[in-house]
């Protein structure tokens, strides 16, 4: 890479880190989005998944609002400190409910695939949403 290439990516004032910043939250709330719509297309099976975690079939509808919501939330970059710290905290807890069975490959991928969306997520939480967000426009309104 040539230095004025890297000079331009370190740029903060470059259109990249706007770029990177919405691209990086469309691409940690596609997941979340497409489950949501899947679990509203498969509702009775989500249901049964939801239980085989433990947890009680009555609260899929809270799942769905939860994981639609914060996608559209991540997408518009609204409140994304509060939404990509429970985005990690869901992406640790789903971990251990449901690919905790580290012998089997597909559930050690699954495992640290979660871990890893967690570890984005704080990131996310600690840096915000970035320049083309309902949480940058709010900020450069209060000021």
């Amino acid at each position: 890479m040539t230095t004025s290439a890297l000079s331009t990516i370190q740029d903060t004032n470059s259109m990249f880190p706007a770029i990177t910043d919405l691209a990086g939250r469309i691409g940690l709330a596609a997941i979340f989005l497409l489950a949501g719509v899947n679990k509203i297309q498969n509702y009775e099976g989500s249901a049964q998944y939801l239980a085989y975690g433990g947890l009680p079939e009555f609260l899929l509808p809270l799942v769905i609002l939860f994981e639609v919501g914060t996608a559209l939330a991540l997408i518009a970059g609204f409140q994304i400190r509060l939404v990509a710290v429970a985005l990690a905290g869901f992406s640790v807890i789903t971990a251990a409910l449901y690919h905790n069975n580290l012998a089997d490959q597909m559930q050690f991928i699954m495992f640290f695939k979660n871990i890893a969306m967690a570890g984005g997520f704080l990131l996310l939480a600690a840096n915000g949403a970035g320049r083309w967000s309902l949480d940058a426009r709010r900020q450069g309104a209060k000021q």
